[in-house]
């Protein structure tokens, strides 16, 4: 069992940590989420030599379960983290509820007798164990017999040359999860397969790329979004919009009575909601409105992650100052999936939309300034802390400000679930 008169969590003090962390969505055979992975800033001892990598990890996991708290990273949902193999060895995950805690075991991980012994005894207290970036070997058979998940990477391995290991680790009953799935063909091709559980980017790129007409449906949704995002937009209208669509009024006081607002009583009148949420409030919540709308059939993870890149770009656009205005900013990060929600080009999408030229242009080449803004929220989707940090250098943001936005944006997004 674990040895508590070892505390893996201690580290020198004095030394001050940010928790860099990002999150990437897994998806189920249905495409709704069966958890995230999160991404720790790897190579931890290249930003803080006097702390060896298993100090370095304990410190972001002490701090994500135990400071920040692992709902406010992951939601109400399972969150997979890696393990080196001397945290395995202290069956440091025992520290964690097993109904949060995923434990991925690293590739580097070797199998020996004391390594065995404690994922054994992990995966007795309940715990979902994962083999990653799995390549068979006969000497990984005993951790392959605690595995409830493994996870190949279909970009080091390609899909057409794992069939063998496929059928040999269903007939073991371990499920499998395809991990750097980057297009809707491989997703399908690997759901043929027998893959169970896929991670990746394909959820957020368009199924169909062909140029087509959008509908009167959804060219009203896309207009409202469009017109209430403009700067002369005037209240009066956004109150109307409200009040004469039943559907939108019902969600609007959900939203205004959830736990996100806080007030001494509840708001019982459209007006009051309105007063309460504000005008740019009024304004974001007919733009997902109609967003949810749109997305209609697609993983509820597309819209959540335009909401996280709207409001880390606008955030991003406050904290520096920016000369752009953080509301357009805020339209950028929003509309920045909606290739993928609709399902066509980015450049038929920007020909029919009535947004700002230079929004459109951003959408379509994500090039100048304002492009580096979208360029930052995918890398930190992504985990790619070098292209952060010099994003970061370019715009002069200190890079221990941006974790603060991160969380504060996943937050927000987690938050207005209550529109869906």
């Amino acid at each position: 069992m674990f040895n508590f008169g070892q505390n893996p969590f201690q580290i020198e003090r004095g030394i001050h940590m940010e928790i860099y962390v990002a999150r990437q969505p897994i998806f189920d055979i249905k495409k709704c989420i069966f958890g995230y992975e999160l991404l720790f800033r790897s190579d931890m001892t290249n930003f803080f030599p006097e702390i060896d990598e298993n100090s370095a990890t304990s410190k972001l996991l002490s701090n994500s379960f135990f400071t920040i708290g692992i709902e406010k990273i992951a939601g109400s949902n399972l969150a997979f983290i890696n393990f080196p193999q001397k945290l395995l060895i202290r069956q440091v995950p025992l520290m964690f509820s097993q109904d949060k805690l995923v434990v991925e075991i690293l590739e580097d991980v070797e199998p020996l007798a004391d390594v065995i012994e404690a994922c054994q005894e992990i995966a007795l207290n309940g715990y979902i164990v994962v083999l990653d970036d799995f390549f068979y070997q006969p000497a990984l058979e005993p951790l392959i017999e605690v595995a409830d998940i493994i996870k190949i990477d279909v970009q080091a391995t390609p899909l057409e040359d794992v069939g063998d290991i496929v059928k040999k680790m269903t007939s073991k009953g371990v499920d499998l999860l395809a991990e750097k799935v980057e297009t809707h063909d491989e997703f399908e091709q690997a759901l043929s397969m027998g893959f169970r559980y896929f991670q990746g980017f394909f959820f957020s790129k368009p199924e169909v790329l062909k140029s087509r007409e959008i509908s009167t449906s959804q060219m009203h949704l896309l207009e409202i979004m469009a017109e209430v995002n403009k700067e002369d937009f005037e209240f009066d209208k956004l109150e109307k919009m409200i009040v004469r669509d039943a559907s939108i009024s019902y969600k609007l006081m959900r939203l205004i009575n959830s736990a996100f607002y806080k007030r001494a009583k509840e708001i019982s009148s459209i007006r009051q909601a309105i007063i309460m949420i504000g005008e740019t409030g009024v304004r974001r919540f007919l733009s997902l409105i109609a967003m949810a709308g749109l997305a209609s059939g697609k993983p509820d993870e597309l819209i959540k992650v335009s909401l996280v890149r709207a409001k880390f770009c606008e955030l991003l656009g406050n904290h520096i100052g920016s000369r752009t205005d953080p509301s357009e900013l805020f339209t950028l990060g929003l509309f920045s999936l909606i290739d993928a929600i609709m399902d066509d080009s980015m450049e038929n999408l920007m020909s029919q939309i009535p947004l700002s030229r230079g929004i459109k242009d951003v959408l379509i080449s994500k090039d100048g300034d304002l492009g580096k803004f979208l360029v930052l929220i995918e890398s930190y989707e992504k985990g790619d802390w070098e292209q952060i940090q010099e994003i970061a250098d370019h715009f002069g943001i200190h890079e221990d400000d941006l974790p603060g936005h991160y969380l504060a944006s996943l937050n927000w997004a987690d938050s207005l679930n209550v529109l869906q």
